[in-house]
């Protein structure tokens, strides 16, 4: 029998299921569906404990009637009057019905009306009070709120009833190994949850609240959320979870107590992401306004609230600070919008008992009243999800009918309508529209700003689409969202990068700033970037990197053009010396000078200040190897025509006649000039051959230096110490010869100018050593021009003032009285200085002074012998 259902518990009495009926509109038809809709916001909790134990099992009690709810049942029965109207199920003469339910917005309500709806055929239960057999449901629309979908679809799984929600986004409910027959009109919050993270992530937010509720669509929706969020380098800084249940308000006000203290807690956080309910929300804006905590927040609000305006009656907009709402795509609903117009509102009270508690409702009043507040409560978005889920069911139906008879009640049976319905695409106004692997009909999400004009209709500023992950903004003034900063630490500029604290979350840092040799070019960089250091630099706190300039002694450095000049005045000074030894060169100062070996003297100091102009501008390969031999090779030439010079005034002069006969024999000056440029080419070829010179660039930390190496130092030291070899012996020979006399007296000048040069040279082996970077060569310089002008001033210099301004010693009466004194006054040192006889220490009674460079051999000179001195 089925009179009753027992239950076995002592103290519990036997109930009818039929008690629990919570039908509330139907309608007949071929096909019936079932309809879960929120007419009510909240049922009361029973309490089954009393002092005689356990009650028998009571209903719930629904309360705070939710006229959003009741518009989108009405939307289901309009969508069912205008499939059966439509010649897609008129011409098969088949009908749709419905029963719908109030779930209360509370899961155990909806658990009893999924009972009523798919209980068996019973007499006694049977809702026409009739013995007709209770007709059976082939397919449920519903229900608006996940953590309800999730409860009745492990119930309809049991018959494989397909169900269809208009509303539910838990992502939980595209498992389709938990939920096989679940499908849905929108989008699951995976995309609702990744477009919102994009929406922070577009707008720099990087330290944001969330707001749940304890059930598993807040907890699947927090999980996805949080997932997004840890993948853009987003920071959720707190995680704040109200009941699911709205029965128990101590319960509820006591979490939304401790939610505001959460976010008056947390200062920098202002921007609050939000999948609570919008009772819940009601109750926080209240309570922070109470509490006066600031109001420049942006709420992102999730479809669960999205379109709840009313929450704001009471509040002042401005206060709250700026919503942002992710609703559902929609089509046109135009017609709907003309159906509650045309409303009777008594002869569908007769059928439908949520309509008649609606036209009792203190507000209510009248029926022009009624259709604005209907008009009011319309959500485009919600209200074309309905109706895309009767068009899905009325298309998958015409498929089944089509091949055979559904007049008879078992004619179909719901798993066979589910596996069209999986598989169907419909048209709708134009669109075609079909479930994908999961069930979902994914239309992308309309983002709207709330306003404070009392219009249920949102500004939509932005559309989301799927497909590409992307916001397409439709208003382009959003100087009011784009002011609002949520981050944990400010902003690290160019230059500067992110450090955080160990055990700190990774948007709270501190700003350090790059090294040197590093740089960030963008905000909030993780780290700094590294200058490719071979062409590369930065200094410290850079957001770029600078190429490295090339660097070497440049022609237009002030230094170079210093030197550069006094070489060109040595030239000039040189071809002006040059041209008057060539006009005075058969005088006798010219000849006592050296005669043709001054011109090659001169010559080879040309090649020594043309050498200069090598050691300036940027190095090459060629011009490396030329300066350094350009310049051995001449001052090479320079010093060995000096020392044929200073061999040929210690001859000219020798005392000692054998040493004298000795220092005749090898006395052959382009001989001996020969040879020792012959030594010094034989040098430098080696030097070219196995270690040549070569351009080096040596990295530098701001530049790049362009300097020349000089292959092999062993070389190019054994270059200089050969020409100081050369030197030194003219020096020495010079020094014997010091005490010539004074107007002829070349000795001492060679002495002076051999003197400057290896003091100069000894001086630039140091420096030149321990000096780095581009003014390396301009030492070397120095120490040419040094040496250069130290030969000009100490050899010709003096001759030229003789020339010019002592014409009167430039005779051949000056010179012989010049050579007599000064042989006569040795004579006389000697005598005094040895007391003996001038015959005992040499063969010939006289000194002989022989220089055919200096007179003509048959007018050489003979002084007479000199008496000893008493």
């Amino acid at each position: 029998m089925c009179e009753s259902i027992p239950v076995s518990r002592p103290g519990v009495r036997e109930v009818s299921l039929a008690q629990f009926s919570h039908e509330g509109a139907m309608a007949p038809g071929d096909i019936i569906i079932g309809g879960f809709f929120p007419i009510h916001e909240a049922a009361e909790a029973v309490n089954y404990t009393g002092s005689n134990g356990f009650s028998s099992p009571q209903r719930p009690n629904c309360s705070r009637f939710y006229t959003k709810g009741l518009n989108q049942a009405l939307a289901m029965i309009h969508a069912v009057e205008m499939a059966n109207q439509s010649p897609m199920l008129s011409s098969l003469n088949i009908t749709l019905g419905y029963r719908i339910y109030d779930t209360c917005s509370d899961v155990t309500t909806s658990l009893w009306a999924v009972q009523d709806l798919t209980r068996p055929f019973s007499e006694c239960d049977s809702p026409t009070t009739s013995s007709q057999p209770v007709q059976p449901i082939m397919a449920v629309i519903g229900a608006s709120s996940s953590e309800i979908s999730i409860a009745i679809a492990r119930e309809l799984n049991l018959l494989l009833i397909p169900q269809i929600s208009y509303a539910s986004t838990a992502t939980i409910l595209s498992d389709k190994s938990r939920f096989p027959t679940f499908m849905r009109t929108v989008p699951n919050d995976e995309y609702q949850t990744h477009a919102m993270v994009q929406l922070l992530k577009d707008n720099k937010w990087t330290w944001v609240g969330i707001i749940i509720t304890d059930g598993d669509y807040g907890r699947s929706a927090m999980e996805s959320f949080v997932k997004h969020t840890e993948s853009e380098g987003i920071c959720v800084a707190f995680k704040a979870i109200l009941p699911d249940s709205l029965a128990d308000q101590q319960k509820l006000s006591t979490h939304i107590n401790k939610t505001m203290d959460i976010i008056e807690k947390n200062t920098k956080v202002n921007v609050v992401v939000s999948f609570a309910k919008s009772s819940q929300m009601k109750l926080l804006f209240q309570g922070l306004l109470s509490r006066n905590i600031s109001n420049n927040r942006v709420w992102v609000a999730s479809d669960n609230w999205s379109t709840a305006k009313d929450i704001l009656k009471d509040v002042n907009h401005s206060e709250i600070g700026n919503i942002l709402g992710f609703t559902f795509k929609s089509g046109n609903v135009t017609a709907f919008y003309q159906y509650l117009k045309d409303l009777k509102f008594e002869s569908e009270a007769m059928n439908n008992s949520f309509m008649e508690e609606f036209l009792k409702q203190p507000d209510t009043g009248n029926a022009t009243n009624a259709v604005y507040k209907l008009i009011k409560n319309t959500y485009s978005d919600m209200i074309f999800s309905v109706q895309m889920a009767v068009s899905a069911i009325a298309n998958a139906v015409a498929e089944l009918c089509v091949q055979r008879q559904c007049k008879k009640p078992t004619a179909i049976q719901p798993w066979e309508l589910f596996i069209h319905l999986r598989n169907i695409t419909f048209e709708k106004e134009g669109d075609m529209y079909s479930f994908d692997a999961n069930g979902d009909i994914n239309l992308g999400y309309d983002v709207c700003q709330w306003d404070e004009h009392e219009s249920e209709e949102h500004d939509i500023i932005a559309q989301y689409y799927p497909s590409n992950t992307s916001f397409t903004f439709t208003r382009k003034n959003l100087s009011d969202i784009e002011n609002v900063v949520s981050k944990c630490s400010d902003s690290c500029q160019p230059g500067e990068y992110k450090k955080t604290a160990e055990g700190q979350h990774t948007c709270c840092y501190e700003c350090l700033v790059c090294a040197e040799n590093q740089y960030s070019n963008h905000t909030d960089a993780d780290a700094c970037s590294s200058c490719v250091t071979d062409s590369m630099w930065s200094n410290t706190n850079s957001s770029e990197c600078h190429p490295k300039l090339y660097e070497y002694f440049e022609w237009n450095s002030g230094f170079a053009i210093v030197l550069l000049t006094l070489a060109a005045l040595g030239l000039l000074l040189l071809f002006s010396v040059s041209a008057l030894f060539f006009w005075q060169r058969n005088t006798l100062v010219v000849k006592a000078a050296g005669g043709p070996l001054c011109h090659l003297i001169l010559f080879s100091l040309l090649g020594s200040f043309i050498s200069v102009i090598f050691f300036v501008g940027e190095p090459s390969n060629e011009t490396c190897m030329a300066r350094q031999v350009i310049f051995g090779l001449s001052f090479t030439l320079c010093v060995s025509c000096i020392l044929v010079k200073s061999l040929k005034i210690l001859l000219a002069f020798q005392m000692n006649l054998d040493l004298k006969e000795l220092l005749r024999k090898i006395y052959k000056p382009y001989v001996i000039v020969c040879i020792c440029m012959g030594l010094q080419v034989a040098i430098c070829a080696l030097w070219l051959t196995l270690h040549r010179p070569f351009k080096d660039k040596a990295v530098q930390p701001k530049s790049i230096l362009l300097e020349c190496k000089e292959g092999s130092s062993v070389m190019f030291g054994l270059m200089l110490a050969y020409i100081a070899l050369l030197a030194l012996i003219c020096f020495t020979f010079a020094y014997k010869g010091r005490k010539l006399p004074q107007k002829y007296n070349e000795a001492k000048f060679i002495t002076f100018g051999m003197l400057i040069y290896l003091m100069a040279w000894v001086i630039f082996i140091p420096v030149h050593v321990t000096t780095s970077g581009k003014y390396v060569p301009a030492v070397e310089v120095v120490v040419i021009l040094i040496s250069n002008y130290g030969i000009l001033s100490c050899h010709f210099l003096p001759k030229c003032y003789i020339i010019i301004f002592k014409k009167e010693y430039n005779t051949k009466d000056a010179f012989l009285n010049s050579v007599y004194e000064y042989a006569r006054k040795s004579a006389e040192n000697i005598r005094g200085l040895t007391g003996t006889d001038l015959h005992s220490k040499t063969e010939n009674p006289v000194y002989v002074i022989s220089n055919p460079s200096l007179v003509p051999e048959e007018k050489q000179v003979s002084v007479p012998k000199i008496d000893n001195m008493p």
